[in-house]
């Protein structure tokens, strides 16, 4: 259990999954409950503050929050929502494109965004790359007055937002809005203007450097036929000539090499683009692909043929011109860990993209800096504070550990902001600010709550999407149109207020077995002690969820036997409170207070509601 700041010995307290599931500690439940009462901005800037773009985020984020929430461990009845047919749980909220809602209904909230003090404190800040990690670490220090300069080397920000991300998922002004919410603090941006030696910028003076250059080179595929011909593309270099206009079409038949998300982009946009036989040729079964199952499940809707269990052997060029890629068919073990050739076939194509990973370049850091790079040309970063083996030199996003997703750059940005104000004010980097942490009592009379407590029954609602013709006569029309207000509030109401906790206090307890009696889900159980795997297989619903902890209280005062909970099966209700004669359990909000740079407290960084 979790420490809380009030004194009652027996809270059945559970981390928000949720919450603790992103990167970033966004405060899922809090959120939602504020699009449930149409606070759209409010619900907006509460993103904003742990995930700074809500709007790029909720329609691009890889949704870490969405397996741990606890909706998807309840049994699925009726019909399946999104993304299926009935299964054996439900689908869990979702909460990326919640977050979207938000966005998208927040109307003005320039009064409402960090602005910069016009008295600067004197340091100054270059940060390499204007990609997510980067813009946070500005967003974060701009307002304690730090000058902070911005080195890009195309025209544009938005690093491999704008490159790799195409504008049917991420229109243009969305990506521009959230990008210019910070440059218009007062950020100095210098565009085309990539650093190309790392000794002469921390000559300039700077107090503090931070590398947020991403992971820009896509990884080859050294086969033979490899360069006899132009038609063969690295696939994030080939989105970024689509996102700058340098690139309009493609031919016929299109080989995407790899099942990442990237592989996604790269097969939707060559449908766009001209491509009518478009396959993406994958080496391992289905189970072991990378992308997320709703890329896959969008590219198959438009068409994308997904080829498993196939190795590339060698590309075919007649004559200069690409007409095939020849390819070993494979038949893997259980495991998918050996395999076995079956047959060598050969597949025409007009083009292939590879889309097999990317990789960090750094030519332009000199060796002899004092930054220390592993066997594998990647800096020694602290997982803590995200500093190199250079003191003042920082790194964060995809260029200090590889390719990860945006929510984690932003959340390294933060963390990164930290490191340096502590550096540039001769704090050890090392002392991190805390978190916050408190329960609130919910109750407002004696069946009452602050919270909206009941079940709701519905599936997750389906999203709706441009028409498939539509959609390819125009490479930049957006496809998921977003919810309606109807989906929105069927959506917000299937949270279950995991923040909203049940509370319990021994000493108040009669043993009157009433809260057992009125639990909807048999999730509480009054019981002698003994090892846990005895309890578990005595409780009035076997706990079956090994993973999840049973929580226990201090011994009742009748008999010393334990109250008992299986936190895996609570749905919040409240009903055990209302129920309970004593007044020995409560429903509290746990809240988490996140510090950022600058602040002295993490209460201070709490977005009220």
């Amino acid at each position: 259990m979790l420490p809380s700041e009030t004194s009652n010995p027996d809270y059945f307290h559970k981390v928000v999954d949720c919450q603790w599931a992103c990167p970033a500690h966004t405060n899922v439940p809090e959120y939602i409950r504020l699009i449930a009462q149409g606070r759209f901005a409010d619900a907006y800037m509460l993103n904003r503050q742990s995930n700074v773009f809500p709007a790029i985020l909720g329609r691009t984020c890889d949704r870490p929050c969405e397996p741990a929430c606890r909706r998807g461990r309840l049994p699925s009845i009726g019909i399946a929502g999104e993304n299926g047919a009935n299964g054996s749980t439900e689908k869990p909220v979702a909460i990326c494109r919640l977050k979207r809602v938000a966005a998208d209904n927040r109307g003005d909230i320039s009064a409402r965004l960090p602005k910069a003090p016009d008295a600067k404190n004197g340091k100054r800040v270059a940060c390499i790359g204007a990609g997510p990690a980067s813009l946070t670490v500005a967003n974060d220090l701009m307002p304690l007055g730090y000058e902070v300069t911005i080195f890009e080397k195309y025209d544009k920000p938005g690093g491999l937002m704008r490159t790799n991300i195409p504008s049917f998922r991420l229109p243009e002004q969305v990506l521009a809005d959230e990008c210019d919410a910070i440059l218009n603090m007062g950020v100095h941006i210098r565009y085309s203007s990539p650093v190309e030696s790392l000794r002469s910028l921390i000559d300039s003076g700077y107090d503090a450097v931070f590398v947020g250059s991403g992971a820009p080179r896509g990884k080859d595929l050294d086969l033979p036929g490899r360069d006899q011909t132009d038609r063969i593309h690295i696939g994030i270099d080939w989105l970024g000539s689509i996102a700058f206009g340098h690139l309009d079409s493609i031919g016929e038949r299109v080989l995407i090499i790899g099942v990442g998300n990237t592989a996604m982009d790269c097969c939707r946009s060559s449908r766009r683009l001209g491509g009518k036989d478009v396959k993406v040729m994958a080496r391992r079964p289905r189970g072991y692909f990378k992308a997320s199952p709703w890329e896959l499940d969008d590219a198959e809707e438009e068409g994308i043929d997904i080829v498993v269990n196939h190795a590339p052997k060698r590309f075919i060029v007649e004559n200069g011109k690409l007409t095939g890629m020849e390819f070993d068919r494979l038949e893997w073990d259980a495991e998918a860990k050996r395999s076995t050739v079956l047959e060598t076939i050969v597949i025409p194509c007009d083009d292939v993209i590879l889309a097999i990973g990317q990789e960090n370049a750094f030519p332009w850091i000199e060796r002899d800096l004092g930054i220390e790079f592993d066997k594998w040309g990647m800096p020694n970063v602290d997982q803590t504070t995200y500093q190199s083996t250079r003191p003042g030199v920082f790194f964060g996003g995809d260029s200090a550990w590889g390719p990860k997703n945006i929510i984690w750059a932003v959340e390294h940005g933060h963390q990164a902001a930290i490191s340096i104000d502590n550096h540039c004010r001769a704090v050890a980097v090392t002392e991190r600010p805390p978190f916050g942490m408190n329960l609130i009592s919910q109750k407002m009379g004696i069946s009452e709550w602050s919270y909206h407590n009941d079940y709701n029954p519905a599936h997750r609602q389906k999203m709706k999407h441009v028409d498939l013709v539509q959609r390819f006569e125009d490479l930049h029309l957006e496809v998921e149109l977003g919810f309606t207000a109807e989906q929105t509030a069927r959506e917000v109401q299937r949270c279950l207020n995991c923040d909203v906790e049940t509370a319990f206090n021994a000493p108040k307890c009669i043993e009157c077995d009433a809260c057992i009696d009125i639990c909807p889900l048999s999730c509480l159980t009054i019981a002698p002690d003994a090892p846990e795997n005895v309890l578990r297989e005595n409780l009035s619903a076997p706990a079956l969820n090994a993973d999840q902890a049973l929580f226990a209280s201090k011994p009742l005062p009748q008999t010393g036997r334990l109250m008992l909970k299986d936190e895996d099966l609570c749905v919040h209700c409240g009903l055990c409170a209302e129920r309970c004669p004593t007044a020995a359990w409560d429903m509290q909000k746990f809240q988490l207070f996140i510090s950022y740079a600058g602040d002295q407290s993490p209460i201070n960084s709490c977005v009220a509601a």
